[in-house]
């Protein structure tokens, strides 16, 4: 992740362990099932290789001052922007497989969401996934914060507009006095 201020945009990357990973999960998926088993050998031997080291190439994801960015895929490329203040909750998870590549996955949990969304709102592979975590919260937090604050005053602004004002209440009050 890199950035040089709190409203730069901060780009995620991707631990490369997230190539064997897909690998093993989308292969013994496969495998679970007899009729998946000669799709998993094929997979194993050189399709799951080349997808997973193209799907790996193709991810992109970066935290900009207002929108989290996602994008993903190979043949079909999807791209999610997430508005922060959409955001209530981004969780945090890890397994057993994803501990043994040193691996975790971000969950977006989004006002609106329906449940056949939320799988399209997870970031497998995150390097320092706690970090890059605290600051989407964080920079959602700010953005709520900026949204509700007052507005400076600043006094010459504030002037202007209230000469405007007599004055459109000057013209005003003169055709009042010219209408019959």
């Amino acid at each position: 992740m890199s950035a040089t201020g709190p409203t730069d945009a901060l780009r995620a990357s991707f631990n490369p362990l997230i190539r064997p990973y897909l690998l093993l999960s989308v292969g013994l998926t496969l495998a679970v099932t007899i009729i998946g088993i000669p799709l998993a050998i094929a997979w194993f031997c050189g399709v799951g290789q080349w997808w997973s080291r193209h799907y790996f190439d193709k991810l992109e994801c970066e935290l900009g001052p207002v929108a989290l960015r996602f994008r993903k895929g190979i043949l079909v490329q999807v791209e999610k922007t997430i508005p922060l203040e959409n955001i209530q909750d981004v969780t945090f998870i890890e397994g057993p497989l994803l501990r043994h590549f040193d691996l975790s996955i971000l969950k977006f949990e989004t006002a609106g969401q329906s449940a056949g969304q939320a799988n399209d709102m997870r970031l497998v592979g995150v390097v320092d996934a706690h970090a890059f975590r605290a600051s989407i919260l964080a920079r959602r937090e700010a953005l709520k914060h900026q949204k509700h604050a007052p507005a400076p005053a600043d006094g010459s602004d504030q002037l202007a507009v209230l000469r405007a004002i007599l004055a459109r209440l000057d013209d005003i009050a003169v055709q009042l006095r010219r209408a019959p």
